[in-house]
């Protein structure tokens, strides 16, 4: 894992990849208390009729979000089994222009299975997204949020992307 910056700090963009919706949420860990820096959603259903006007809009929203904010690492969540081979592959092809517009802004990133992302929250990796945003929302210290779970999905990941930083540390990796 990469090391925080001299103040002890660290930002993490997490990302959750979708070819309609791209949710992400930016977390900053100092001294082990979490704040939330921002978060959103990439939406595509209007960037036009071709696939890859969507992809392109995934990737420069993106781009833009880390360019503007700055973060240290990235974290992105791995695909899940998709209930058709088509579904997988656009699933697939958005994940992966999410990891290079990090990619050319030179940030480490690591990817996490969605139920390892939900056991490092919840406690169980088959929660549902409603018990994985409340949990969210306490370790982020929001009330009321009133974000789409895509984005709840995105600050959960960054969030296991933390707590495993931290537990490599301790391990001395």
């Amino acid at each position: 894992m990469a090391t925080c910056n001299t103040k002890g700090t660290v930002t993490v963009l997490g990302i959750d990849p979708g070819s309609q919706r791209t949710g992400w949420g930016v977390v900053r860990e100092t001294s082990g208390v979490l704040q939330l820096v921002d978060c959103g959603v990439v939406r595509t259903a209007s960037a036009g009729k071709e696939f890859s006007d969507r992809l392109a809009r995934i990737y420069h929203e993106l781009s833009a979000i880390v360019a503007r904010l700055k973060p240290d690492e990235a974290a992105i969540e791995q695909v899940f089994t998709a209930q058709n081979a088509a579904s997988a592959l656009k699933l697939g092809q958005a994940r992966g222009v999410a990891v290079a517009a990090c990619a050319a802004y030179g940030l480490v990133i690591r990817d996490y299975e969605p139920t390892l992302v939900k056991k490092s929250l919840v406690g169980t990796g088959r929660a549902e997204k409603e018990q994985v945003s409340f949990m969210v929302q306490r370790l982020l210290n929001v009330k009321n949020a009133d974000w789409a779970l895509d984005t709840s999905d995105a600050l959960a990941v960054a969030i296991c992307h933390l707590t495993m930083r931290r537990f490599a540390a301790l391990a001395g990796k």
